[in-house]
Order: C-alpha cells, then structure tokens, then sequence
C-alpha cells in the first residue's frame, strides 16, 4: 500500500511544486526508492533528504529533481534549501503526528521537488519546499483531495499556468444565460462581448449569421475577448454532419449546433463526432413537430436541445415551453433550451416547466445598456456563484 500527495506553494521563480509517494519499504514505493538510489539518470540524479550533512529525515527520503541540473548554480539549489526543507517538513510531520512514529521504519518517501532554473532566494526556496512538503505529506495521509473536492472545483478552478478556464456546463450551476451573438460584424461583436458583465451562468453564441459571413474561423477571433468563455458555433448543419463538427472543433468551438431537420443518419455522425472530440452536441428542434419522436430515432442522445422560435415566427408562432417537461420526462440527463424573441417576462414561465438554458439575442446584443440588460436574466436565474466562497488552499 502507498499514498500520494501532491501541494503547490509560493510565487514567482521561487515556487514549489511537490509531488511524493510515501509507502513500505516492502511494497512497491521501497522497490522504487531503492531503483532510484541505484539507477541514476544525468541532471536527475536523486539524493537522500538531510537536516544537515550526516543527518537524515525518516522515513527516510528520495528526493529527485524535476528540471534537469545543468550545473553547479542548478544544483546548489537543489542540495541545499530544497532539500533541508524536503528533510526540515519530514522530521516535523513525525514530530506533529501527520506520520505516526511507528512507521519511520517501515516506511520510505519519493519526493519530485521543482525549483525553476531562475530561482535565486534561497530563503524563499526553502520556505515555499517546506511548506509544500509538509502540505502533501498531510494530503497523501488525509487521502485528499475527496470526491466531492474534485466535483465541486473541477469547473470553478483555473489552473495558474495555463491562465484560462476551458468551462463546461456542469449541472448544479443551471439555468445558463445563453447570448446569441447574431449581428454578422465581428468588430461590434467583439465590443458587445466587452460589455457583458462576468458571470459563470453566461454561455456566448456565434450565431449563423456571423459565421456564415467570417466562417468558423470567428470563433478564434472571439477568444480574443473571451478567454475562458464557453462558445457555441451555431452551424445548424444539415449534412456532412462530421465535417462540420471537425471544423468547428478546430478553431475552439465548445459546442456545436445541428438542425432537428437534418437526416437521422447525419444526426447521428454529428453526435458521435462532438462526444468523440469532448464538445457538447446540441440539436435546434425549429419546426421540428414532434421533438421527442426525433430524439428517440437517434443511436445518441445530444447533450442540449433547443426548443426554438424563429425570428421570423414570433407574430405567429407561440413557444413551445410546455414540451421542456415532456422531453426532460423522456430524457431526465438532457438540457433543454428555449429561444426566439425571449425577454425578462418570459423567463419565469420557462423556469416553471424546468428549461436548463434561456437563449437571448437582440434584447441583449441591440440594448443601449447591455450590462444593464443582462443582468435583467442573470438575477432572475440564480445569480452568479461563489461571491461568498472562503479560500482556503
């Protein structure tokens, strides 16, 4: 049996990134700590942690260099605060009880220590390896992160490298406020897109009338103002239901939409290649009768279906929200969408047949306030999350 743990601490240069396995000598983790000692590698070459010359930690530990040594100023680093903090973080997670006393003996620890080749506080190098070192000994220990850790930040968190979010649509965030970014000039778009407050309920739109005027390619022109937003590329595909996806995935799409009218053969081609990728495959229903009748023709279900009145439709033609109910009875995983000419008044009647996303266009995109505009939605569906959330890592 062996236990994993895992901490980041500090800033700049000077951070620390842990990772350790700590287990018996006689299992798996002693072999690999034995395999470490014996089997160097150039630039990686492991080393016993030491409180100071002639004084190890126990249980004893490997330490081992995550970015290859290249000379002696790389290595001074890493034999000297790194490694006292590796030892220092041991010998005091024995003294305070994280390891129990009577396993210093029986067991061993591997301990993959970062230090970035432009670090240069030695303090800092110290302090931030101690602290990231005692934290994942206390992790592997606790068995953290639980489950429910992982559920709950899996779609909050942004990871500090990388600088961005890619968003999912989790459930226990619904409704979403879904904008339709329809008005076929990218400039403007791009200004409206600005204007819109930040909120995780929002999910952005490239409607069919902007790609069909700068193709899919818009989507990367929208990042620019819309890092860690999740994007919909409104294709409304009729056929070559796998092409489109792909293109559609190439240039960022989250989700891509096809048409309800479409042949079930393609439908089913632009499902498969959306959950083949890991976007969302959404189907409009516009003039599709009977929604629930098409769906059940299909080898896999979409991820989204949009109840949707067209434009051109909204004097003649009522909304269809007494169907949420019956496709969300037939199909309980399913997200159901409305859209076509939706406005503040309306939202509440959608809400009370269970809709997972309002879509608005022009009330929002041609508003002189559009802050002001969409907040009218975003209060009436929950309002944004974790305003109160206590940091605690």
């Amino acid at each position: 049996m062996y236990k994993i743990g895992e901490a980041l601490v500090g800033k700049d240069n000077e951070v620390a990134h842990i990772d350790l396995i700590i287990g018996d000598k006689e299992g798996n983790v002693g072999e690999a700590f034995a395999n470490g000692l014996a089997k160097l590698s150039a630039g990686h070459t492991p080393v016993l942690s030491v409180i100071r010359p002639n004084l190890p930690s126990k249980p004893y530990t490997l330490v081992i260099p995550k970015i290859t040594i290249k000379d002696m100023e790389d290595a001074n680093k890493i034999f000297g605060p790194a490694q006292a903090a590796v030892a220092k973080a041991v010998a005091d997670a024995v003294e305070e009880g994280i390891i129990p006393r009577d396993k210093i003996e029986d067991w061993v620890i591997i301990c993959s220590v970062f230090v970035h080749p432009e670090a240069k506080d030695f303090r800092k190098i110290y302090q931030y390896n101690y602290g990231a070192t005692k934290l994942a000994l206390k992790r592997a220990l606790q068995d953290y992160p639980s489950l429910d850790k992982i559920m709950f930040d899996k779609d909050r968190a942004t990871h500090p490298i990388m600088g961005f979010r890619v968003p999912r649509l989790p459930k226990w965030n619904r409704p979403y406020l879904q904008i339709a970014l329809d008005i076929p000039d990218l400039e403007r778009t791009k200004k409206i897109i600005r204007e819109i407050p930040k909120s995780d309920k929002i999910i952005l739109e490239a409607g069919t009338p902007l790609i069909k005027k700068y193709g899919t390619k818009v989507i990367n022109e929208l990042r620019e103002v819309a890092k860690s937003d999740f994007i919909i590329a409104d294709l409304k595909t009729l056929d070559v239901g796998q092409v489109e996806v792909d293109l559609a995935f190439d240039d960022g799409a989250d989700a891509v939409v096809a048409s309800g009218l479409a042949t079930v053969e393609v439908i089913d081609k632009f499902i498969y290649e959306a959950k083949r990728l890991g976007i969302y495959a959404i189907l409009d229903m516009m003039n599709v009768e009977d929604p629930v009748k098409r769906l059940k023709s299909l080898k896999e279900l979409p991820h989204i279906v949009i109840l949707h009145r067209a434009i051109d439709s909204e004097k003649s033609e009522k909304h269809r929200f007494g169907l949420i109910r019956d496709i969300k009875k037939e199909f309980p995983d399913l997200y159901v969408a409305v859209a076509g000419g939706i406005e503040p008044e309306t939202v509440p009647l959608a809400l009370k047949e269970g809709v997972d996303i309002i879509i608005v266009g022009r009330f929002i995109t041609q508003s002189k306030d559009i802050e002001r505009s969409t907040r009218l939605f975003i209060n009436q569906l929950g309002g944004d999350i974790d305003l109160k959330r206590v940091h605690v890592e």
